[in-house]
């Protein structure tokens, strides 16, 4: 979990492995160093967002809010970490509530993007 968590602490990272982020900006960290609030432009399917996210953070989870948001009127993200004896289980979620409704497919395909960025990009950034 603790190399997990070191790839996800490293939010100005994100632009490098998830294609979803393009600028991510760190405001303020906690005493340990760990990013409290961060600025972060993402684009999913051409929709652009400027929000500022609240992260709190554990030996075993990282949850994050959206502060405020130009497409969004609230998100809630975690990832949740679980040792086995083969490595850790990471659960991902994700809660968006946008400004204007989009339609279905866009949600499903959207949905697919974050999801492959969220799994596969962070597995390929931490064995990588």
């Amino acid at each position: 979990p603790s190399a997990i968590l070191d790839v996800l602490a490293d939010v100005e990272g994100l632009p490098s492995w998830s294609p979803v982020h393009k600028k991510v900006e760190v405001v303020d960290r906690f005493d340990d160093g760990k990013p409290h609030h961060v600025k972060m432009d993402v684009s999913i399917l051409g929709i652009n967002d400027e929000q500022v996210v609240e992260y709190t953070w554990s030996d075993t989870k990282v949850e994050w809010d959206l502060v405020e948001g130009s497409q969004q009127k609230s998100q809630h993200g975690e990832y949740n970490l679980t040792p086995t004896d083969k490595g850790t289980h990471v659960t991902f979620e994700l809660t968006v509530d946008p400004k204007i409704p989009v339609p279905g497919f866009l949600v499903k395909k959207g949905t697919k993007t974050i999801l492959e960025a969220a799994t596969e990009g962070l597995r390929q950034q931490v064995v990588g």
